[in-house]
């Protein structure tokens, strides 16, 4: 028999991506009493999350806009897609190195205010030009801060278009250490990125670590004359010191994803409408992965990128599992085994995962959990979340 559940939609949702959840499921933006909920940008954090509520799932990279530490402390994990949006924003910044190499925003805006016949407008282009000449990129540095998806990708296609590539990420993992291109320059500090780079493209999410990462004391760095590209979050950077370095000339453009008062009306910055995942493809993409979690989270008990939970899967070889999350605390197996070996209970399988103060497990067991023995789990300290989930 098809299984279930109640998925609220606060944002629109890609079709693409709601088709991968199972016809069974009720999913809508009124869907009462969810299981679920899938997001986009609204902004969860004044919102009275039903209890009912067992996962969020993003359907984009960061988190923000989501009450992860309250989630974690109601056991309820909360789903991203990273790298599902990683081409879309490589695109962008593609053009964003473009854009403040060759000084191409101020020289559309110039040449579509030229007036005149078009001997006059000639006349006006020719002598107008010189105040737009640029630079090329093959040569140049680029430093990345960040090596995920994202800043692997813009690795690559930089070093295709000649340049050098110079990166730092204290956090980078073992997958995305593969994937970077095995000429980018390892550095050991974000002020060795932010002296030795003509051009600086920022891929971290923000968060305390991050938060104005590109301040006074790191512009002061900086070679006078370099490129500021900010396609990750508004506030790794501190708009204060960057106007101050740009009216210094120390920086020659700012190109950034995020607008905000202290930009406007300067012909050396520029600001998009938050456009780095903006694609057909990117949308999409975040969906289908994100609805594929939620669902193999909500049916089998199984993580696969949560930004609070650690990633567990296990096969099932019993019709009868129990997903546990918990505090990481210590003899929290041996009182979930004894609660279940007092039941009469066989366990067939067991993976128990940690990350941070969080743990999960999983547990198959032989025969028929009764709620009582649920109970009794759910009633031991640090236990935060108790699912019970027959096939």
């Amino acid at each position: 028999m098809a299984k279930s559940f109640r998925i609220q939609t606060l944002n629109k949702i890609s079709s693409r991506g709601l088709a991968r959840l199972p016809a069974s499921y009720e999913v809508g933006d009124g869907v009462a009493s969810p299981d679920a909920i899938l997001v986009r940008s609204a902004n969860m954090h004044d919102m009275d999350i039903p209890a009912s509520v067992r996962a969020i799932g993003r359907a984009g990279a960061g988190t923000n806009n989501i009450p992860v530490a309250k989630m974690s402390e109601r056991g309820v994990p909360v789903f991203n897609a990273p790298g599902a949006n990683a081409n879309a924003v490589k695109e962008l910044v593609a053009a964003g190195l473009l854009m403040g190499a060759r000084n191409l925003i101020p020289a559309i805006s110039f040449a579509g205010n030229v007036n005149g016949t078009d001997e006059e407008m000639h006349k006006s282009v020719e002598a107008g030009k010189k105040n737009f000449a640029g630079i090329e990129l093959p040569g140049r540095t680029l430093g990345i801060i960040g090596l995920g998806a994202i800043g692997s990708l813009v690795a690559d296609v930089a070093i295709k278009l000649g340049m050098n590539v110079i990166g730092f990420d204290p956090g980078i993992t073992v997958e995305a250490a593969w994937r970077l291109p095995s000429s980018v320059k390892k550095a050991g500090s974000v002020e060795e990125v932010v002296r030795n780079a003509d051009f600086i493209s920022l891929h971290v999410p923000l968060i305390d670590a991050t938060r104005n990462l590109i301040n006074t004391q790191r512009v002061a760095l900086m070679k006078p004359g370099m490129v500021l590209l900010n396609f990750a979050r508004e506030g790794v950077v501190d708009n204060a010191a960057v106007v101050a370095a740009l009216d210094e000339k120390r920086i020659r453009a700012y190109i950034c994803d995020f607008p905000a008062n202290a930009l406007k009306g300067r012909p050396d910055v520029v600001t998009l409408p938050h456009l780095g995942a903006s694609t057909e493809e990117a949308e999409e993409n975040c969906a289908v992965m994100v609805a594929e979690q939620i669902s193999d989270y909500l049916e089998n008990g199984n993580i696969l990128n949560s930004v609070n939970f650690p990633n567990v899967h296990m096969d099932r070889e019993s019709g009868f599992r129990v997903a546990i999350a918990n505090s990481n605390v210590p003899n929290m197996l041996g009182q979930i085994s004894t609660a279940m070996a007092e039941a009469g209970l066989n366990i067939h399988n067991m993976l128990n995962m940690s990350k941070g103060g969080m743990a999960y497990t999983l547990v198959d067991v032989d025969s028929a959990v009764a709620d009582a023995v649920l109970d009794k789990i759910r009633a031991i300290s640090g236990v935060l979340n108790v699912r019970y989930l027959p096939a």
